[in-house]
C-alpha cells in the first residue's frame, strides 16, 4: 500500500466500484499485454502532398495488398486481387464504378462483403474486441462486430452468417457497410502513425493532411521547421507570419492559405500594387511549374505582393534579432549592411551589387522601421490569421499531440538535428549566463513555443515565446534548422552564389557515426545497444548512393522526397518506416500519380521493402511502452482489489 495511497485508490474506486469490476479489469489488461505489438509507421516530410499522404495511410504503405496476396493468392486472379486492394483505399469512389460494371449486383456485394470480413477477421486477431469496436461507427458496430466473431463453422451459425449477409444486401445497406469495413481495415492495418515533422509547405493540402490527422485513431507528431514557423503564425508572430506568406507567394501555393485557412492576402495586395506598380520584381516571379493555370497577370501580382512581402520580413527580423541579442544573429542584419545610394551590400569585408535597388519603403537612417503602411498591412494580416478558426484548431493539434521529440519504445524521433560542435560535443546555448545544450535545450525551447501559444495573461512572456518559435525556424543553433544561415537575402538579392551556401551544422556528418549516434541515445537516457534515432528534415539522396540507414543502424533517415520538388534529387518519392511485432523495415515508395488515377486506373503506389532488424523473438505488447503502462494500471487495480479485500476501502452501493 505504500506505493498506493488510500487517497488515490478511493479516487481509483470511483471507476472500479466493486471487488468484480476491479478483477475483471486485471483479467482484460493481463489478457491483453499477450497480444502481438501492434503496427506502427513513420512518415516524414509531407511538405502538404495530401494526396501522396493519403495514398500511403489507406494502403499501409503496400502491406494491405500484401496481405491480400498472402489470403487470397490461391483464389483470386491478380486483377481482382488489384480491385480489392482498391476497394480497401477508396471505397467511396471505388464501390460505385464497380457497380456499374458489374453484371450481378447483389451478387458482387455479397462476394465483397464476404472477402472484406474475412480480411478483417485476420486483422482483428491482434486485438481486443472493444479496441475493434471503438473504432467502428455506432450505426455498423453491433452487426459488424457480429461478422468479425461469428463462428461459421458451428451448426447453425454458418446460415446465421449467411443471413447476416444477404439482408445488408436486400436492405440496401452493402455499400455503407463495403466502406465501414474497408475503412476498418485501413485503421487495424496500422495501429500508430508517427509524423516526423514537416506537414506544411510547399504542397496544396497541409490544411488537408491536418484535418485527416485529427480523424486519426493514434498519432504523434515531431515538429518540423516547416511546422513551427505556422504555429509561430498562428500565435501571432509577426515575423512567422511574414515568412509563411512570402514562402507561399514564392512557391506559388497559395491554396493552404487561402482555401484551407481562410486569410485574406487582400491588404498585402492593395499595398503591393500601389508601392511596386512599375517595379517589373523579376527577381521575385513565383516558382510555380510551366503548366499552372496562373495567367501572367496573377503572375506578376504575386510577384509584387511576395517582394513587399520580403521586404517587411527582413524589417521584421531586423527588429527581432536586436529584440533577442542573446540569439547572436547580428550578422544576419542585412539591411544595415546595405550602401543605398550605391547598390550595394558589404558582407564579411567583401562588397557584392545588388540584382535589385529599388526600395521605396526602406529609410536608409532606420532601415528595420515599418512605414506606416507597411505596419497596416502586418496588422491586418496578424488579425487574420489569429482569427482563422480552421488554423487554430490545426495549431492547437500540433501542440497537444505533437512535441521537439519524442521517446517511444527504446527510440528517440525527431525532425532535425541536436546541434554538435566539430568535436562531436553538444553545441551549447547561453542564456543569461545559463548554458543549455543537447536534451535540456530541446526540453526548454519546447516549452517556450507553448508559452508563445498559450500565455495570453503575460503579453512579455507571449512575446519571448513567439520569437522563439521564429528562432526554431532558422537560427543556427535551432534544433529544427541546423544550418548557419537562411539565406533568404541573398538567394534574391546577389548573383554569387558563394553567397547563397547554407553551411550545416556538424550533426549532419557526426550523424553518421555510430560513436555520435549512440552519444544522443545515452544523452536522452536510451540504450545505444538497442534504441535507435528516427530523424527527418533533409532528404536522402537515394538516386547518388546514398543510404537512409546511416550510423551502423542506429540512425534511420526517412526523408525520401514525399514533395514532389525534392523527387529529381532523391530519386524515390518518400520513405515509410514501419516497426511490428517482428522487426523493423522500410518501405521505399514510387512517385503517386493522383487519387483519380489510383481509383479509375488502380495504379498504386509501387513500393520496395527492406528488412532492417529482425526481433530475437515476436514482440507481445507487454514489451512496448504501452505495456508498461497497462502494468501500472494493472498493479494499481491490483492494490485497490487488496483494500477492497482488506476492508480499507468499502465497494460502491449498486446504483
Amino acid at each position: 500500500m505504500q506505493n498506493h495511497p488510500l487517497k488515490y485508490l478511493r479516487l481509483l474506486s470511483e471507476k472500479y466500484p466493486s471487488i468484480q469490476a476491479a478483477s475483471t479489469a486485471i483479467i482484460n489488461f493481463t489478457a491483453e499485454l499477450q497480444l502481438p505489438k501492434g503496427t506502427e509507421h513513420f512518415l516524414s516530410d509531407i511538405h502538404g502532398e495530401n494526396e501522396a499522404f493519403q495514398h500511403v495511410v489507406r494502403n499501409g504503405a503496400g502491406s494491405i495488398l500484401r496481405k491480400i496476396d498472402e489470403m487470397f493468392g490461391n483464389t483470386m486472379s491478380k486483377q481482382e486481387r488489384r480491385n480489392l486492394a482498391t476497394l480497401i483505399y477508396y471505397p467511396e469512389l471505388k464501390t460505385p464504378m464497380m457497380l456499374q460494371t458489374v453484371p450481378d449486383k447483389d451478387e458482387w456485394s455479397r462476394l465483397t462483403l464476404v472477402r472484406l470480413v474475412k480480411f478483417s477477421r485476420r486483422l482483428s486477431a491482434k486485438y481486443r474486441r472493444q479496441t475493434v469496436r471503438n473504432l467502428l461507427p455506432k450505426h455498423v458496430s453491433e452487426t459488424i462486430e457480429e461478422l468479425l466473431y461469428d463462428q461459421e463453422g458451428v451448426e447453425h451459425k454458418a446460415a446465421y452468417y449467411q443471413s447476416q449477409i444477404d439482408t445488408i444486401v436486400s436492405t440496401g445497406s452493402a455499400q455503407t457497410f463495403i466502406t465501414n469495413l474497408a475503412e476498418l481495415i485501413q485503421r487495424l492495418a496500422v495501429e500508430r502513425l508517427h509524423i516526423i515533422g514537416d506537414i506544411y509547405d510547399r504542397g496544396p493540402g497541409a490544411h488537408i493532411i491536418l484535418d485527416d490527422l485529427m480523424e486519426h485513431h493514434q498519432v504523434d507528431i515531431q515538429w518540423g521547421n516547416h511546422d513551427i514557423l505556422w504555429m509561430g503564425a498562428a500565435a501571432g508572430s509577426e515575423a512567422c507570419i511574414a515568412n509563411v506568406i512570402r514562402f507561399s507567394l514564392r512557391y506559388g501555393n497559395m491554396e493552404t492559405l487561402d482555401n484551407g485557412y481562410g486569410i485574406s492576402l487582400l491588404p498585402l495586395a492593395s499595398f503591393a500594387l500601389e508601392t511596386y506598380k512599375d517595379d517589373p520584381c523579376e527577381l521575385f516571379i513565383p516558382k510555380v511549374a510551366a503548366d499552372s493555370s496562373f495567367t501572367s497577370q496573377e503572375i506578376r501580382l504575386m510577384a509584387q505582393m511576395q517582394k513587399a512581402m520580403a521586404v517587411i520580413q527582413f524589417k521584421l527580423e531586423g527588429q527581432l534579432i536586436k529584440r533577442r541579442p542573446h540569439y547572436q544573429m547580428q550578422d544576419r542584419l542585412l539591411l544595415d549592411k546595405v550602401d543605398y545610394a550605391r547598390g550595394v551590400i558589404t558582407l564579411n569585408d567583401i562588397e557584392y551589387p545588388l540584382l535589385d535597388t529599388f526600395f521605396p519603403t526602406i529609410d536608409p537612417n532606420h532601415p528595420d522601421v515599418l512605414t506606416a503602411e507597411e505596419q497596416g498591412v502586418v496588422d491586418k494580416l496578424r488579425l487574420s490569421f489569429t482569427n482563422s478558426k480552421k488554423l487554430q484548431q490545426h495549431a492547437r493539434f500540433l501542440f497537444s499531440t505533437g512535441s521537439l521529440y519524442l521517446i517511444h519504445d527504446g527510440n528517440l524521433l525527431y525532425h532535425g538535428c541536436i546541434a554538435m560542435n566539430e568535436d562531436g560535443e553538444f553545441k551549447s546555448f547561453n542564456v543569461d549566463g545559463k548554458m543549455f545544450g543537447g536534451k535540456e535545450f530541446l526540453d526548454r525551447v519546447d516549452r517556450l513555443a507553448r508559452q508563445g501559444y498559450f500565455d495570453t495573461d503575460n503579453p512579455e512572456r507571449k512575446q519571448y515565446g513567439m520569437d522563439a518559435m521564429w528562432f526554431m525556424w532558422c537560427a543556427p543553433q535551432s534544433p529544427l534548422f541546423g544550418k548557419d544561415k537562411m539565406a533568404t537575402f541573398e538567394r534574391y538579392f546577389l548573383a554569387d552564389k558563394a553567397t547563397h551556401t547554407e553551411k550545416r551544422n556538424a550533426y549532419y556528418t557526426l550523424r553518421d557515426t555510430e560513436q555520435s549516434a549512440s552519444k544522443i541515445l545515452r544523452e536522452f537516457g536510451l540504450d545505444p545497444d538497442s534504441g535507435r534515432i528516427v530523424n527527418g528534415h533533409v532528404p536522402v539522396k537515394v538516386a547518388k548512393g546514398e543510404s537512409p540507414i546511416k550510423a551502423n543502424g542506429r540512425l534511420i533517415v526517412i526523408d525520401g522526397g514525399f514533395s514532389k520538388a525534392y523527387q529529381r534529387e532523391t530519386g524515390i518519392a518518400g520513405y515509410t518506416l514501419i516497426s511490428n511485432s517482428r522487426g523493423l523495415l522500410l518501405a521505399a515508395h514510387q512517385p503517386f500519380e493522383s487519387t483519380q488515377k489510383a481509383v479509375s486506373e488502380e495504379l498504386d503506389i509501387d513500393t520496395e521493402t527492406e528488412i532492417i532488424h529482425t526481433h530475437p523473438f515476436r514482440l507481445r505488447v507487454r514489451d512496448t511502452d504501452r505495456g508498461r503502462v497497462i502494468q501500472e494500471q494493472i498493479d494499481e487495480l491490483q492494490a485497490l482489489l487488496n483494500a477492497y479485500r482488506e476492508g480499507l476501502i468499502n465497494e460502491h452501493s449498486r446504483q
